[in-house]
């Protein structure tokens, strides 16, 4: 369901894409506001779920996770079942940081990230290989992040 949003609504969630740890104050003189009206704009955007969390950007290689992966996932046969128990091992599997459904030749893309390529062969042949009902996987490793986590393109 998509939300149209005035000109200070999107300035609001383009200001706090790019710095979320903006005081209101910050962010109300940055979008023309009150203080106040600012706020209740911001709940308002919270309470929508256009804004759906805060988090920190975290450098993936100083905290030790030196490989990216994107894990390509056949699955067996669309078993209900098996589908539902392959995505509760997915939401297991910690260092499975993204999961999409696709359309084409695989059922799922993952973004597995791991120490090394040791790690992820581990995380591959002793994990996501034996998640119920896959049928086969064909990895790809990032050899250079050119962008990555870029805010969302909200119009003008």
């Amino acid at each position: 369901m998509s939300i149209t949003f005035d000109r200070t609504e999107k300035r609001i969630l383009k200001a706090l894409q790019q710095e979320g740890r903006l005081s209101n104050v910050e962010l109300a003189q940055a979008v023309g506001l009150s203080e106040s009206p600012c706020l209740r704009r911001v709940r308002g955007l919270e309470e929508q779920g256009v804004i759906s969390g805060y988090s920190a950007k975290v450098d993936q290689r100083r905290v030790g996770l030196q490989v990216t992966a994107f894990v390509q996932v056949q699955l067996e046969k669309h078993d209900d079942q098996k589908t539902q128990a392959f995505l509760q091992e997915v939401s297991r599997e910690a260092h499975i940081i993204e999961c999409h459904a696709m359309s084409g030749a695989y059922d799922y893309l993952l973004k597995v990230v791991a120490q090394s390529m040791d790690h992820f062969s581990e995380i591959a042949m002793q994990g996501i290989l034996r998640f119920p009902g896959v049928k086969g996987i064909e990895s790809s490793f990032s050899l250079l992040t050119v962008k990555q986590a870029a805010p969302l393109p909200i119009g003008d």
